[in-house]
């Protein structure tokens, strides 16, 4: 589904991925771990055409999408949610998904779309006329994924999607994001609880000075001693 190779980019002059490489399975779930300053969210901002691409390849179901802006990625079916809180806090749940679909010429499609979603997430049609500065965090970041999922993505980049979140609630965003790979989403998340994320997912990537250290399948990567003492630390708790 996704492919970059050889990619080198950064700010400017400063270059954070050096030859990165690794390919996204359709309709998996595929986890970036790393230490700090890796380049983890680079990647994602690479892929979406947010930084300069010095060399190499981004290719999307092997149509060569290199240096794209946002706006066409998201036209050929990419969406991005970062890091963050990024709800609007006094709109309501409704008005914060109709942003997602404001770039949308047909917004009668847009509306349907909305009623759609709120079928997949069923908190938000209970939320709809609630600002969303009144949702537990949890609830907001299910908002962020609902939202971009207004454009009917084929893949997601989804960026913390646990930070500040209980432990009850890192479970319950990733439910949702297993829900929606069974229901065809290609998703690629950088996530800082790495041995729950590679749990939950398919494929595992460790990234390392913005190079490709090693990619496999993610219980491989969850096995392999090398990672668990570089990576995952004893910290972290084991998920159930």
């Amino acid at each position: 589904m996704l492919e970059l190779k050889d990619v080198t980019g950064g700010y400017g002059r400063i270059t954070i991925l050096n030859k990165t490489s690794f390919k996204v399975p359709e309709a998996s779930i595929t986890t970036i771990i790393g230490p700090n300053g890796a380049g983890k969210s680079t990647v994602f901002k690479a892929i979406f055409g947010l930084l300069s691409i010095h060399s190499g390849q981004i290719l999307l179901e092997g149509e060569d999408v290199t240096r794209q802006s946002p706006s066409k990625m998201i036209a050929r079916g990419v969406t991005y949610v970062p890091q963050g809180r990024n709800v609007v806090p006094q709109l309501s749940v409704f008005h914060n998904l109709e942003l997602g679909g404001i770039t949308a010429k047909d917004q009668g499609k847009v509306r349907a779309r909305i009623e759609e979603v709120m079928d997949q997430f069923p908190m938000l049609r209970e939320f709809r006329d609630r600002k969303a500065i009144e949702l537990s965090g949890g609830q907001q970041k299910q908002l962020e994924i609902a939202r971009a999922l207004l454009l009917e993505p084929r893949v997601m980049l989804i960026d913390e999607p646990s930070i500040g979140l209980s432990p009850n609630l890192v479970q319950e965003v990733f439910e949702t994001l297993i829900r929606l790979r069974d229901s065809g989403v290609t998703i690629l998340m950088v996530e800082q609880n790495a041995k729950a994320a590679l749990a939950m997912s398919d494929m595992g990537l460790v990234l390392e000075l913005g190079q490709t250290r090693m990619f496999d399948k993610a219980d491989k990567l969850l096995a392999d001693p090398r990672v668990g003492q570089l990576f995952l630390g004893g910290h972290i708790e084991e998920t159930a």
